[in-house]
C-alpha cells in the first residue's frame, strides 16, 4: 500500500506516492528523473548510487525512503548551482578522472561528503574514504588527484 513521504532533494520539497520501504535510488531514478546515482550492484558494495542524506554518505540501492523522509538529500544534480559546476565536477573535468562514466557521480558524491567534513584531506585520508567506491575502468589515480585539486592540496607538476 502506498505512501505519501515528504522528501527534501536538492533544496526542494517534493511530495511521493510510494511504498516506504522502495529504495531511495528507484524513488530518485523512476519517480523524479534524477538519473545520476547508477543501478550498481543493488547490495550497497560499489557506491555507483551514493547520495548526501543530510550530509552523510548513503547507498541509495539500499536505504528505504521511508528513512529519509524530511531529511536533506543532495544528488549529484544538486551540487552545480545557478548553471556553474561544484569544484568536485570542475576538478574531475580537469584530471580527466572519468573512462566509462559509470562509477563518477558516486565518487563525487562521496569525495563532497569527505571535504564537506575535512577540507584539506591528506592523500591517505582521501584513498581511505574512498575505499569503498569501485572504479570498474581503474582511474583511481585521476579520482585521488581531482579530489586533491578541488581540496587544494595537489601537487604542482
Amino acid at each position: 500500500m502506498p505512501n505519501v513521504t515528504t522528501l527534501n532533494v536538492n533544496g526542494k520539497k517534493l511530495r511521493i506516492d510510494v511504498d516506504s520501504q522502495t529504495p531511495l535510488l528507484n524513488v530518485l531514478r523512476d519517480y523524479l528523473n534524477l538519473t545520476g546515482a547508477k543501478y550498481g550492484c543493488a547490495e550497497a558494495q560499489c557506491g555507483a548510487c551514493t547520495v548526501l542524506v543530510d550530509g552523510q554518505v548513503v547507498r541509495s540501492c539500499v536505504m528505504q525512503v521511508g528513512r529519509v523522509g524530511g531529511k536533506q538529500i543532495t544528488t549529484i544534480e544538486g551540487l552545480e548551482k545557478d548553471g556553474k559546476l561544484h569544484p568536485l565536477q570542475e576538478a574531475f573535468l580537469k584530471a580527466d578522472a572519468m573512462q566509462c562514466g559509470y562509477c563518477t557521480s558516486g565518487m563525487i558524491m562521496a569525495a563532497a561528503a569527505l571535504l564537506n567534513k575535512t577540507p584539506k584531506p591528506a592523500r591517505e585520508e582521501i584513498v581511505k574514504h574512498m575505499d569503498r567506491n569501485v572504479c570498474r575502468c581503474g582511474t583511481y589515480l585521476r579520482i585521488i588527484n581531482a579530489i586533491e585539486i578541488a581540496s587544494g592540496t595537489a601537487k604542482e607538476a
